[in-house]
């Protein structure tokens, strides 16, 4: 089994936006093998808490106006260093730097294909971390 349509439409939407909002070394992953409760995850990451709040904002808005979808979980937002946001096909991470390293989310899912992101969304820095290609 691998990721819905629709798993890859909102993953291809939600990396543009996140990408549009400067977030930092931008990874999908199709999870459909692993997991019961959602097809992919996309992880990216931001210097600030700030920042990390602008891009979930604008996935939540790209996401609401292209696909007509909305998170029916959203949890982090108060502390702004990891806002988790829940559309049942897709789960999007938003990290602060510090806790993407710390975590390593791409250790736990390094066996689950990546998803092809659209051209040009990590164009403006180059990946950081363990997590480059």
């Amino acid at each position: 089994m691998t990721a819905s349509d629709r798993a890859a439409q909102l993953i291809r939407i939600a990396a543009e936006a996140a990408g549009d909002k400067l977030a930092d070394d931008i990874l999908a992953y199709d999870v459909s093998e692993q997991l019961v409760i959602t097809d992919a995850f996309l992880l990216c990451s931001a210097a600030n808490d700030r920042q990390v709040r602008a891009i979930v904002d604008e996935i939540e808005k790209r996401l609401r106006e292209e696909a007509g979808a909305k998170p029916v979980r959203r949890e982090g937002e108060r502390e702004g260093r990891w806002i988790l946001l829940d559309y049942v096909d897709v789960i999007v991470h938003v990290q602060h730097q510090e806790e993407r390293t710390f975590y390593g989310l791409e250790r736990l899912w390094k066996d689950c294909p990546e998803i092809e992101l659209p051209e040009g969304v990590n164009v403006h820095r180059a990946p950081v971390g363990s997590a480059g290609d």
